[in-house]
Parts: structure tokens; sequence; C-alpha cells
């Protein structure tokens, strides 16, 4: 079975529909995955691309992309890597008000039981519930 990466463009114009010809290639793409016929990989890396472009040129809420993401992360035959992290970080972003990187650090702190993280970002990550935030 061949395995393809799949690239942020692909889920923007699959979930926007904003260029139809093109999603339905995406969908067609997606129904191989599900059917076994190929595997799809993608990233954490890609998903955080995806939510910024959503947010950014489409004005899109949490409460809007994270079921989207959701989605993805449970599409049979499409593969993320770091999806744990990417569904631990959801619940963050929308349930603490905080951009999606953020809520993945945080994730990713708690994956690895880091509990204090250094930073300058008082906006963000002072929200987040599971980590202490601290200045050098």
């Amino acid at each position: 079975m061949k395995t393809c990466f799949v690239d942020t463009n692909l889920f923007v114009r699959y979930l926007t529909n904003d260029d139809s010809e093109k999603a339905d290639r995406v969908e067609a793409l997606l129904n191989e995955a599900t059917g076994g016929e190929i595997k799809l990989i993608t990233s954490d890396l890609v998903l955080a691309e995806l939510i910024w472009v959503l947010e950014s040129s489409y004005d899109l809420k949490p409460a809007a992309i994270t079921p989207m993401i959701r989605s993805i992360l449970t599409t049979p035959g499409l593969e993320v890597i770091n999806g744990a992290i990417v569904g631990r970080a959801l619940e963050i972003y929308q349930d603490q008000n905080v951009d999606f990187v953020d809520g993945h650090i945080a994730a990713l702190a708690e994956k690895l039981n880091i509990s204090e993280i250094y930073s300058f970002d008082k906006k963000h990550l002072s929200r987040i519930e599971s980590i202490k935030r601290i200045e050098p």
C-alpha cells in the first residue's frame, strides 16, 4: 500500500469548500484512505498551520475549528503524527481560550510531566491550569 503525506492546503480546501472541485478531489482521496487503498500521514505542525489559516483567513472561532480538527484526527486511514497531543491541545485551546500553539505547548508539557514553563507570555500561558508560567 502506498503511503503519502497530506499538506495543509488540502485540508483547507476540503473543510472550507472554497474551491469545490479541489474539495471533491480531497474527499475522494480521504475515501480511498478510509477504504484502505492508500495510507495518509500528516503532522501536528500541519494541523497548527491549518488552525491558523482557518482563524486568520476564514475568521473561524475555536468552537467551529475544534470539531473540524477532531474529524481529521478520527479519519480512518489518516495518521496524525502526535495526534494525541493535538487532541489534548484542542481541549486546552477551546476550553481555556488560548492560542492553539500555546495549548500544544501545555499538552506536550503534560505528556512530559513538566509543570512549569518559562515564558514572558502572560496573556495565554498564564490561563492554562495545568502549568505554571514563570519568568527567568
